[in-house]
């Protein structure tokens, strides 16, 4: 992570409560920064507090796809520099789709698509012209899976509007994160039982020899923040899956 260039700053975290936006206020918070994290679970919100334990860590339950409580979030935040959403909801996303429930893929388009227009809308104002937003997209929308046509299709238009508001909202800079498989919770969404065997099979085929790690993706986060000419990017952080 660009350690220096993030030092002093405010750091607003969308799903920092668990996997990589918890790694990356861990990384956030060791390098000096001010810590916001937001979620809709207040017991995780309360756990991921008790697990950093630092007075510059504050958290927040915040539902992002509810538009007036983004609104009521931003108008009481006061200024930031930077905004991080790793926030996804694909429980029961993942489904062939004779089997998809129609409500579980509007559940991903709103968390992974509306959430983050929300936050540059509400946000950006907010943001100083040095600042940035990096949003999280994924390896599905390069490589689906035959239950992820939702996932894929959501990732691959949320790059898209990364594009776009790095041209409206510049100078601030907009860019998104595309992980490959990461050992998170999320997985349980996905492989259910199967998590860790599904994983294993995974890293056996990836050139460098293994899935990911939260703090890998909160690295990359930290070089998107920090390097200030980088704007309207995807960076993969895969273990070269797009290769296989």
């Amino acid at each position: 992570m660009a350690l220096a260039d993030i030092a002093n700053s405010r750091i607003l975290i969308v799903g920092g409560s668990s996997g990589m936006g918890l790694a990356l206020a861990k990384c956030a918070l060791a390098a000096g920064a001010e810590v916001i994290i937001v979620g809709r679970n207040e017991d995780k919100l309360r756990r991921a507090g008790a697990e950093l334990q630092n007075p510059a860590l504050s958290t927040v339950a915040v539902d992002i796809t509810q538009e007036a409580q983004v609104a009521a979030l931003f108008e009481k935040i006061g200024r930031l520099d930077h905004i991080v959403s790793t926030a996804a909801d694909i429980e029961g996303a993942y489904e062939l789709l004779p089997a998809l429930d129609l409500k579980a893929a509007q559940r991903v388009v709103e968390s992974k698509f509306y959430g983050p227009l929300l936050l540059a809308k509400y946000g950006a104002p907010k943001l100083s012209a040095t600042g940035s937003i990096t949003f999280t997209s994924g390896i599905a929308a390069y490589r689906p899976s035959a239950r992820g046509s939702v996932v894929a299709a959501v990732n691959a238009a949320l790059e898209g509007l990364v594009r776009a508001l790095a041209v409206e909202l510049a100078p601030i800079r907009v860019n998104a994160v595309s992980p490959g498989w990461v050992n998170t919770p999320i997985w349980t969404f996905v492989a259910g039982d199967r998590k860790d065997e599904t994983l294993d099979a995974m890293a056996k085929r990836l050139p460098v020899g293994r899935v990911g790690q939260p703090e890998d993706i909160a690295d990359a986060i930290g070089y998107l923040m920090g390097n200030g000419f980088t704007t309207g990017t995807t960076l993969h952080v895969e273990g070269g899956h797009r290769l296989i």
